[in-house]
């Protein structure tokens, strides 16, 4: 009489199939798990990023010597929820007139202050300012009052630059805030503010 048995090695083989798939699904589920916290922690990270701080791109050339176009810089959303703006802040705003569009520019009057220039200086409150970061000075002239909760913005690049001399204040809220540091391109990396361009000229004041 013939007995038909299975054989100890289809018994063992068949086991170790059911322990791989076994330790297949696991393996998928952390590795999934793991991905998914990757995931997230990137995006907690991201929008904390954003919250804090942009960046943007110079485009344009009113703030040269300081800044060029094509630069990238880092901009601090935090500088005035935690301070106060001070002349010689360079800073993010909402172009007043279209929102919509943000200019770079250096803080020069605080509100209630008065700003004038003539022969190519500028003066706060009747002092003249000390601006080492110029490669000219304005070509222009005249006088403006600085409003409550409004600042008195210029470019560095004086006689080529859309400003506060030919359109008037800037709200505070429509400072998205300062900007602290060039990122890129690597050459140019440092403060914006303790790391000026060298300037292609002294100043031919009068």
């Amino acid at each position: 009489m013939n007995i038909e048995t299975d054989s100890t090695d289809d018994v063992y083989e068949e086991a170790l199939e059911t322990t791989e798939e076994t330790e297949k699904k696991p393996g998928f589920f952390r590795f999934l798990l793991d991905l998914l916290e990757t995931l997230a922690l990137a995006a907690v990270l991201y929008l904390g990023i954003n919250a804090v701080s942009a960046r943007i791109r110079v485009d344009g050339s009113s703030m040269e010597p300081t800044l060029r176009t094509g630069e990238y810089v880092i901009v601090s959303k935090l500088a005035y929820k935690l301070g106060s703006p001070r002349i010689g802040d360079v800073v993010v705003f909402r172009y007043p007139r279209n929102p919509s569009q943000e200019y770079i520019k250096r803080i020069i009057g605080l509100p209630g202050d008065q700003v004038k220039i003539t022969r190519g200086r500028v003066y706060v409150n009747g002092e003249m300012l000390d601006e080492p970061y110029l490669a000219y000075p304005p070509s222009y002239q005249g006088n403006w009052s600085v409003s409550d909760s409004q600042l008195f913005v210029l470019g560095d690049n004086r006689n080529n630059s859309s400003d506060s001399h030919n359109w008037g204040m800037v709200p505070m809220e429509n400072v998205i805030g300062k900007a602290v540091l060039i990122y890129w391109p690597p050459a140019n990396w440092g403060k914006i503010n303790e790391k000026p361009h060298k300037v292609r000229a002294a100043y031919p004041y009068p």
